[in-house]
């Protein structure tokens, strides 16, 4: 993949929006073009955080895994988005690890070259600020929800997300049935039963891994927690 191919992607990624030219050709310079299999490892936590990634196809999600081999998925990112970007900052090693949920096509900007090009862009700087800040206040969100929230209010209020980033009632879940579950902080036994009475109660529409949602405020009401299955 050549520089001007690369440029073409950064212009469509809001992190690098209203970066001139040359700048996108400098970081074009330093990108490197990585093509990954289903369920291929990207990194593994504790490993050297010598740069972050941006998707330019596919899905990856961020995972921690506790002793017991139990996994909880912390992000699933998508299109135009970067991780792995804390350790760059931190010159530290990667907190979690990383794996794709599909064939996916990443770029990847190492540490070094890339913090020589930041400190000659300081517009740069103030938007990988603003990416961190999102990207903080996404876990304290998560953290509330997985301590505060029973399952029935996650999956709810995950429901109201899809249907808002796609401006429809009627959407495919994202992640697997099994995925889901481990983005809830649940099981997938728990999650079918929670989708079942969900399905039984008229706040949603269930077919295969395609959701229609029938009772909005009844969704909203259970994701806030007002009203319960």
């Amino acid at each position: 993949m050549n520089t001007q191919h690369i440029m073409d992607i950064l212009k469509r990624v809001d992190l690098f929006d209203g970066l001139s030219d040359a700048y996108l050709e400098a970081l074009g310079g330093i990108a490197r073009h990585m093509s990954l299999d289903k369920g291929q490892t990207v990194f593994f936590a504790g490993d050297a955080g010598n740069g972050f990634y941006l998707v330019r196809s596919g899905r990856v999600k961020i995972f921690k895994s506790s002793f017991s081999g139990k996994e909880h998925i912390l992000h699933v990112f998508g299109f135009g988005e970067a991780f792995g970007e804390v350790a760059v900052f931190a010159g530290d090693k990667f907190p979690a690890s990383a794996m794709t949920l599909a064939a996916s096509e990443l770029l990847f900007f190492p540490r070094k070259a890339f913090l020589e090009l930041l400190a000659k862009e300081p517009e740069l700087a103030l938007q990988m600020l603003a990416l961190l800040s999102k990207r903080l206040r996404s876990f304290v969100n998560k953290v509330e929800e997985l301590s505060l929230k029973e399952v029935p209010a996650r999956l709810a209020g995950h429901f109201l997300l899809l249907a808002a980033s796609g401006n429809t009632s009627t959407f495919h879940l994202d992640l697997s049935k099994t995925e889901l579950s481990k983005y809830l902080g649940t099981i997938p036994e728990t999650l079918s039963r929670v989708l079942k009475k969900m399905d039984d109660q008229g706040l949603i529409h269930g077919n295969g891994a395609e959701i229609e949602i029938i009772d909005m405020q009844g969704l909203e009401e259970l994701a806030e927690g007002v009203s319960k299955l």
